[in-house]
């Protein structure tokens, strides 16, 4: 398995870790309707249920890239990169949001979705053998 694919599992793990931040330590937490719950919150609870949301929209988008870009066979080194500045961009985005600091999360996530189009451009650049 790749790096790039690797990134893909990681990128799938990140709202999971967030929405661990958002439930932590929480006494009156309701698992029999979690989003009302989530809804409800404030503070960092509230911005990590946010930031979950978020990692579970820019997914798909994400993993389609790559795998996109592995099915015309694009530079694996290239591809990598990109995939590991997607993965840094969105640890920081998630960083950046649980510290309540929104600009600064706002160009983590440019960077991301920078580095998203990055790879559906090097998919469209490259040769498909045939």
């Amino acid at each position: 398995m790749t790096l790039a694919y690797w990134c893909v599992l990681i990128a799938g793990l990140l709202p999971y870790m967030t929405i661990a931040v958002a439930k932590w330590g929480k006494r009156d937490y309701d698992n029999s309707e979690p989003r009302a719950w989530l809804d409800k919150q404030s503070g960092l609870s509230r911005r990590a249920d946010y930031a979950h949301r978020n990692h579970f929209e820019a997914l798909p988008f994400f993993a389609a890239a790559v795998i996109i870009a592995h099915q015309v066979h694009a530079a694996q080194t290239t591809l990598n990169t990109l995939a590991l500045v997607f993965i840094a961009a969105r640890l920081l985005y998630t960083f950046c949001y649980l510290a309540n600091k929104p600009s600064f999360r706002s160009m983590a996530w440019i960077i991301g979705y920078v580095a998203v189009i990055a790879l559906f451009v090097l998919a469209a650049i490259t040769p498909i053998a045939h």
